[in-house]
């Protein structure tokens, strides 16, 4: 009961500081030498108190995500990394399904500025930087049109 309180205690000190997905508090907690069977209980004791959501983590880092210029591919490989479900990414991400070429374009004129270049190297630079950021390769060689 006292290990069970402990590793709680470290999980609530970790979410404090941030949203965890489940994933993520499992291996932060392995690390500190925590047997997997009794993390997976104090987990479920969290989600069970509401403490830790991985809806609540997809979300905050999805918005987060989106502020700072990534795209879709991007923020879906580092949730997949951070152990999340794929339905729950979609469910998420939908609401920013039809902004995405704006994002884009916001991107690379912040980047870059307003004049889209002519020659082929410099356009192939923007777009290596837009591809990095997340951007699927057809959206970006869209907006070189």
């Amino acid at each position: 009961m006292k290990k069970l309180l402990s590793i709680r205690n470290t999980a609530m000190n970790l979410l404090a500081r941030r949203e965890h997905s489940a994933s993520e508090l499992l291996q932060k907690l392995k690390q500190r030498d925590h047997a997997e069977e009794d993390i997976l209980k104090a987990i479920e004791e969290l989600q069970a108190d509401n403490l830790q959501s991985d809806a609540r983590f997809t979300e905050s880092f999805i918005n987060q995500r989106v502020n700072a210029g990534y795209g879709p591919i991007k923020i879906r490989h580092d949730l997949r990394n951070r152990g999340v479900n794929q339905d729950l990414v979609d469910a998420y991400l939908g609401p920013f399904q039809d902004g995405w070429f704006e994002r884009m374009s916001e991107q690379r004129i912040r980047k870059f500025g307003v004049e889209i270049p002519y020659e082929y190297a410099l356009k192939m630079k923007q777009a290596r930087f837009l591809q990095n950021r997340g951007f699927s390769p057809e959206s970006v060689m869209r907006l070189f049109r």
